[in-house]
């Protein structure tokens, strides 16, 4: 417990350092004692009402702002464990101040974790987002990874000997859209080259 306390710590010194930079954040997700688990995000409060004033009408007192607030995260955000097991959102606080905090308690999560996926795309619309995802959970190593556009704020983890490793997932199958349409496209214009041979070898006789 001292452990993951220091390392929290050491975590939050860092956001609080980049507190000015929009385009920094932390997704964080602890587990407390008795299997209760705790989800903050922070972030400058200056990507916070950037976010507010794109998708929301004008706000007029701080209690306004950390209700749109609260709404834009649970827009922007999808926690799945177990590939099919979804999770539901506490009410939620939001701490204001040059570093803002929303934390909630997460409900229903399995006490065996074999998947987690996480989306959090509550700050795509500033440039050069990243977002540090952080998962705490007893008996297991600290570990850290980035959201950012490159993996369209989504990761994918398994527990695998006590730590969480990424899932590599193919963005494009064999058979996705985009690759069916590709091979129908390639043999759509075998056929017709074949046609147009046959009818140029008839010609010739």
């Amino acid at each position: 417990m001292l452990n993951k306390f220091i390392l929290i710590l050491f975590l939050l010194i860092g956001v609080s350092a980049k507190a000015h930079q929009p385009e920094v954040s932390t997704t964080m997700l602890v587990q407390n004692e008795n299997n209760v688990w705790v989800l903050q995000i922070s972030a400058s409060l200056t990507a916070f009402q950037k976010e507010v004033r794109t998708h929301f009408p004008e706000y007029k007192t701080p209690e306004e702002f950390q209700e749109m607030v609260l709404e834009h995260i649970k827009n922007n955000l999808v926690i799945t464990f177990n590939d099919n097991q979804n999770i539901t959102l506490s009410k939620g606080v939001v701490k204001l101040g040059h570093e803002t905090k929303v934390v909630y308690e997460i409900l229903g999560v399995p006490s065996v974790i074999k998947t987690v996926s996480v989306q959090n795309t509550a700050f795509k619309d500033i440039y050069n987002n990243k977002s540090a995802l952080v998962l705490l959970k007893d008996g297991f190593n600290k570990e850290h990874f980035v959201l950012n556009k490159k993996n369209n704020h989504r990761l994918k983890l398994a527990s695998k000997d006590n730590k969480f490793v990424v899932v590599t997932v193919n963005e494009a199958s064999f058979f996705s859209p985009l690759i069916l349409s590709a091979l129908l496209m390639v043999l759509g214009l075998g056929i017709l080259l074949k046609a147009v041979i046959s009818k140029k070898v008839q010609y010739e006789k």
